[in-house]
């Protein structure tokens, strides 16, 4: 049997909330013109978005796609 987590008022220290700017997998399929390139990427995050893409009916290279435009629009907007 697990053992129950037992919490505590104790204060935490500081706390930082990170916004999360990046989407669920799910929302990664918009279409817009695209411009071919080559790009070497590790194993493990292909594999992660082909599964992702399996799930969603779509491909995993307009998820990738989407996760790099996504990156730049949050980064042109700060600069």
């Amino acid at each position: 049997m697990k053992t129950k987590t037992k919490y505590t008022e104790e204060p935490m220290g500081d706390l930082k909330v990170v916004k999360d700017f990046l989407p669920p997998p799910d929302q990664l399929v918009l279409r817009e013109d695209n411009i071919k390139v080559t790009i070497s990427l590790k194993k493990s995050s292909i594999t992660f978005f082909k599964e992702q893409a399996k799930k969603q009916k779509t491909s995993y290279q307009k998820m990738i796609r989407e996760v790099v435009d996504w990156y730049a629009s949050h980064y042109q907007k700060n600069a």
